[in-house]
């Protein structure tokens, strides 16, 4: 008699481990994440407690109106709902977009060529802003289309064409930001005229006093819209309809009729857009103008909030909270590096998870004489 390990595909998933595989997930990254600070000579209790009263604030600090910890997280985690949408919506096709990063590099650089050298300061905000937004939008979906293009007509995996276009954007911001957009040779363009900044809480302190001092702006909004339209394109429209089902059975929805690489251009465009208007959102919107390092990899960190969210858009949105509150409470520990590490953990525990929640793992007992043949 032997042992033998066999892995076998599950032929269902219960309802309550997938309400709560999210959570257990996130359990299971945060254990072995503290075990890694631990090694560190770091207090994980310590260091946990910190991250969460930076990024979210204290009861006591709420009752007192104090929300700045919660407006600094909303800030982080607008451009993470805004890209993880996007990335989210591909994934529902089997679209594996990596290049969310490259997108929204391309949608800032688009949306800082409308306010600097497009439209006059003197534009009016809404029209100014407005143009910034499509611009935005449009350069992600334009860098989107082109693995998608090559996925649709050709075959090319989008896995490895996106990912390599993240690198290409870059270079190309660069020359810009180095070259004919440089503030007198610096490595940053000059700063936006105010009509081209999106609106901050902060801005209408004077009518309400609990604004002053938060920065949250109107990028969230786009967020949460965003999440709001691409729930109700999902769950109630024909297209939402023909998303699932291409992503489930591509065989079947061809042979129902569906126009297959029509829509995987047009998912991979809106994936892209919606990663560009991430861009578009966190220039106009934190930085005001155009600089190499804006991005602390929110296009990568949009990969593994959509993965946790189970695909779903409010899923998306709380996901992006939870990381946005790690990206503001990491800078408030040490050593330098753990907010990327957790991250590194997180998504390490989620795609394992996944894997055993569609894959079963059983020890079998087999006679000797099979054990034999199998060798």
């Amino acid at each position: 008699m032997g042992w033998r390990i066999k892995v076998e595909r599950r032929l269902e998933q219960p309802q309550w481990l997938r309400i709560l595989s999210p959570f257990i997930l996130v359990a299971m990254a945060l254990v072995i994440g503290g075990l890694l600070l631990w090694a560190a000579g770091v207090n994980p209790f310590v260091a946990f407690s910190r991250i969460y009263r930076a990024a979210f604030g204290t009861p006591a600090q709420w009752f007192r109106g104090e929300l700045y910890p919660l407006s600094d997280t909303t800030v982080k985690a607008t451009p993470l709902i805004l890209a993880g949408l996007g990335v989210a919506l591909a994934f529902r096709m089997r679209l594996w977009n990596i290049g969310a990063e490259g997108q929204l590099f391309i949608g800032a650089w688009a949306a800082t060529g409308v306010a600097l050298h497009l439209l006059s300061p003197e534009t009016p905000r809404w029209l100014m802003l407005s143009a910034m937004m499509v611009a935005g939008f449009l350069g992600g979906a334009a860098w989107a289309a082109i693995p998608g293009a090559l996925r649709a007509w050709l075959g090319v995996n989008e896995i490895i064409t996106s990912l390599m276009l993240n690198y290409v954007a870059v270079y190309f911001n660069n020359y810009f930001i180095y070259g004919p957009w440089a503030l007198r040779g610096f490595g940053l363009s000059p700063r936006f005229p105010p009509n081209a900044w999106l609106p901050r809480l902060l801005d209408y302190a004077d009518a309400v006093p609990l604004f002053r001092g938060l920065t949250a702006h109107l990028g969230i909004v786009f967020g949460l819209v965003g999440a709001f339209i691409f729930w109700l394109m999902l769950r109630n429209s024909k297209w939402g309809y023909e998303i699932r089902v291409i992503g489930d059975n591509p065989e079947a929805a061809r042979y129902a009729g569906m126009n297959l690489p029509r829509n995987i251009l047009l998912v991979m465009m809106l994936s892209g857009g919606m990663a560009g208007l991430a861009g578009m959102s966190e220039l106009s919107g934190v930085v005001h103008l155009f600089q190499e390092k804006f991005s602390p990899g929110y296009g990568f960190t949009a990969i593994i909030v959509a993965w946790l969210a189970k695909l779903n858009p409010w899923g998306v949105v709380l996901v992006s909270y939870l990381f946005g509150g790690l990206l503001v409470g990491g800078d408030e520990i040490q050593p330098t590096g753990i907010v990327q590490m957790l991250n590194g953990v997180i998504l390490f525990v989620v795609i394992g998870g996944e894997l055993l929640l569609q894959y079963r793992v059983r020890l079998e007992r087999v006679a000797h004489r099979e054990t034999t043949e199998a060798v």
